[in-house]
């Protein structure tokens, strides 16, 4: 197949393109040329933007195109209209975060969407992202119909991943020593990794499949305690969990999912996405300890950041520590 990525070759776009050149295709990158630059040179690079500057596009003709960085939905309908000739598929990379709030447990791809007080904000925040990827679908949807694959993640895990919301448990357990989890160890856990997803995303190309579909995992419900065990294990660490009440964490404004990656209280639900579509399909799953040693050997060869962006710093972590073994 000849491909055309929508976005650069970071964490999901580098999975994608890896796996596509594997699987023996072409792939055409179109992105502002700011993204790892250096990184897959054999690939074909467009450079232009999204919102505007498009003409490179213009005059060719590709099997699919893989939106991977689509989140304002008059963006995403200006690529989708100038394609619309250009291309055999569109498959748009979406979210379980479309899912309106309070998210029923087991939500199938029919369950209730996210809604925007104001259709027109283009401002991304916590309250505004699922909304507005709900309309970017929409926007696809309206110019290619049944030409479409709309893929709804969850939490994308593996190495290149610079979120630091998995990465923080494989480093920190790899670390050793004490290590504040919360006692919530039956909580919920759902996640994929971008290779399994990247491979996935490529065999329903190959397919002609349309339609939406949940894609995270495993198969088999996840507990926090599961993974974070599986992480200590996978990286050879000799980490000791401390399990701290769950309310001394939020009474010391301890932030969950941010500070406390793969946590989020109140919001269970999320974490138990119904992925049984995507079963019937082609999707399968590496093992967690696998995704977690991978990641581990991808951090250790990064420069470590200034400002992990999720994650407990060392020295907040062992005051909590200290004070809660005070109690």
């Amino acid at each position: 197949m000849n491909l055309l990525l929508l976005g650069g070759p970071r964490f999901l776009g580098l999975a994608l393109i890896e796996a596509a050149l594997a699987g023996g295709h072409n792939v055409t990158m179109f992105n502002r040329g700011r993204t790892n630059p250096h990184l897959v040179p054999q690939v074909e690079r467009l450079v232009g933007d999204r919102d505007g500057g498009l003409d490179a596009l213009r005059g060719r003709h590709w099997d699919a195109v893989i939106d991977t960085s689509g989140y304002v939905p008059r963006i995403v309908r200006q690529s989708a209209e100038l394609l619309a000739d250009a291309v055999d598929r569109y498959i748009f990379i979406s979210t379980i975060s479309v899912y309106r709030r309070p998210v029923s447990p087991a939500a199938a791809e029919d369950a209730p969407l996210a809604t925007l007080e104001d259709p027109t904000v283009e401002t991304i925040s916590g309250e505004t992202y699922g909304g507005l990827k709900v309309l970017c679908e929409q926007a696809v949807q309206t110019v290619y119909g049944n030409r479409t694959l709309i893929i709804r993640p969850g939490l994308i895990v593996g190495p290149h991943d610079s979120s630091n919301r998995f990465t923080y448990w494989v480093t920190r357990t790899a670390a050793g020593g004490d290590v504040l989890a919360p006692d919530d160890k039956d909580a919920p856990v759902q996640l994929i990794d971008v290779r399994d997803l990247a491979e996935w995303t490529l065999r329903m190309a190959e397919a002609n499949a349309q339609g939406i579909y949940n894609a995270t995992g495993p198969t088999t419900p996840l507990t926090l305690e599961e993974t974070l065990q599986t992480c200590r294990d996978a990286t050879g660490g000799s980490a000791r969990f401390v399990w701290v009440a769950p309310q001394f964490l939020l009474d010391h404004g301890v932030t969950p999912w941010t500070e406390i990656p793969l946590w989020e209280p109140g919001e269970e639900a999320l974490s138990r996405i119904s992925i049984a579509r995507a079963l019937t399909t082609s999707l399968t799953f590496r093992p967690l300890a696998t995704t977690a040693a991978d990641t581990l050997a991808w951090a250790r060869s990064q420069p470590e950041p200034a400002a992990p962006a999720a994650g407990l710093a060392r020295e907040r972590e062992a005051e909590l520590l200290r004070l809660y073994q005070k109690l």
